[in-house]
């Protein structure tokens, strides 16, 4: 197990996915949420989920979550404005991290993509440094032209997370684009539309994640 163990020893080690529609759920209800639920539950993993929001849940399935659809990573659509609520009020041990996706289609200063998520991370760490955020490099759309720009913004995310681990930030870097690109067909076996995911898509996105964080899991 490794050295750093941000989960408690006794009871539920408190996620909150993090993001925008993706995490929210849309198109799928319990969204990664509710497979990821699942795939820890299997393994005698004991989580739940917190956040503002409690929309696109399920049965049985812990139902809040910080996904806002629609949201930037930051301005007055932006997912860094709820870093100062619902880290003091959620108090997670855990944040699952996947942004950028509407800086992106929305061609919202793509350059300077990078530099907003350094910014919300390092809120996010000010708030409470011993948090781990597990991050996640974004998943393709079925544009190619948005693809390439996703390359782009995703190849920076290895440098944002070196910098941090080097000042002693607990964050992991996940690769969400490459776990749909594995599959040739992704664009209609994994999506259910332009952008977002559909079932077997969130299920992929859940096994990404559990890989990551099963070891801080208890």
């Amino acid at each position: 197990a490794p050295a750093f163990q941000p989960c408690p020893a006794t009871g539920a080690c408190i996620i909150m996915p993090f993001g925008d529609s993706i995490t929210q759920g849309y198109n799928v209800a319990g969204g990664y949420r509710a497979p990821l639920y699942k795939l820890a539950t299997a393994a005698n993993r004991n989580i739940t989920f917190v956040g503002s929001r409690d929309d696109y849940a399920v049965a049985n399935v812990p139902k809040n979550h910080e996904g806002h659809g629609g949201y930037t990573i930051e301005g007055n659509n932006g997912i860094s404005q709820f870093v100062g609520t619902s880290i003091p009020s959620y108090k997670p041990n855990i944040i699952t991290l996947m942004i950028g996706t509407n800086d992106i289609n929305g061609n919202n200063n793509v350059a300077d993509a990078p530099n907003r998520l350094g910014k919300l991370l390092d809120s996010i760490f000010m708030r409470d440094p011993n948090i781990l955020v597990v991050l996640a490099q974004i998943v393709p759309t079925r544009t190619d032209g948005t693809n390439n720009a996703v390359k782009t913004y995703n190849a920076a995310m290895p440098n944002l997370v070196s910098t941090r681990v080097a000042q002693g930030q607990h964050i992991v870097l996940v690769d969400m684009y490459g776990a749909f690109t594995k599959d040739a067909s992704y664009k209609q076996s994994l999506l259910a539309d332009t952008l977002h995911p559909n079932q077997a898509g969130y299920n992929a996105m859940a096994d990404v994640w559990f890989q990551a964080l099963s070891p801080y899991l208890r």
